[in-house]
């Protein structure tokens, strides 16, 4: 059973026992916090995660009012150590060990197969997703040069077959000691188009998977903004 409890404010030390096997943080940007808090960032709590990783439940957030959060609440490469931008929050899973930032209108859903995802309210391919999956690599070059597991993974994983390729750009990128992969790609089907972001990365015996994307007539104008989402990801120390 969920346990929700709403204070306006919280001890900086203290995290309830329901909440320490399995807490999700998202702090908001500063002009959408709840008009019932006076305080310009908030908090958000789960519920604690049912133990069967097969039963991917919805995640009941709880707003928590606070008057500041320090990094003694989360590793020290936490993103609620770092200033959030301005219409973004910051989703913060320490169990599974990875954080990013979305957009401060968008909305949690279930996406099938994939740890956490959100939306844009009002078109549903205007999204991100996080899934990982066990592996015994350490590190993402082991994978090979990023042309290489970039163009294998458009093509042989990401694509249907009914559907053409377009590799924009990839990046490489280094943070707190971990190396990242992030490259842009475009989809074309018969019916309609979509362009991406994606970002790859392994730390704690998973290789986590970013993607965010987009219809591709609207990519021109989401684009600088999705890729604030990319960007972002990170894998924390579990």
């Amino acid at each position: 059973m969920a346990v929700a409890m709403a204070m306006n404010s919280v001890s900086l030390n203290w995290v309830p026992p329901s909440f320490t096997k399995k807490a999700n943080y998202v702090t908001n940007s500063t002009e959408l916090a709840p008009p019932a808090f006076s305080s310009q960032n908030s908090l958000t709590y789960t519920k604690e995660t049912i133990s069967n990783e097969e039963n991917n439940c919805k995640r009941r957030l709880l707003l928590l009012g606070v008057g500041a959060i320090t990094a003694n609440l989360l590793p020290a490469n936490s993103l609620l150590a770092e200033e959030i931008p301005q219409n973004y929050r910051a989703f913060v899973d320490i169990p599974d060990g990875y954080s990013y930032y979305y957009p401060s209108d968008w909305r949690e859903f279930d996406f099938r197969g994939h740890d956490s995802a959100f939306k844009d309210r009002f078109l549903q391919l205007q999204n991100v997703r996080v899934r990982f999956i066990p592996t015994d690599k350490q590190d993402i070059h082991e994978l090979g040069p990023i042309e290489e597991v970039v163009y294998n993974l458009v093509n042989h994983v990401y694509a249907a077959p009914n559907q053409m390729v377009n590799i924009l750009d990839m990046q490489e990128r280094t943070s707190d000691g971990k190396n990242y992969y992030t490259f842009e790609y475009e989809l074309t089907s018969p019916n309609y188009a979509s362009a991406s972001f994606a970002t790859i990365a392994i730390g704690n015996g998973r290789y986590y998977t970013l993607v965010v994307g987009a219809l591709e007539r609207r990519w021109r104008r989401l684009r600088n903004k999705l890729k604030v989402v990319a960007d972002s990801f990170k894998v924390l120390d579990i």
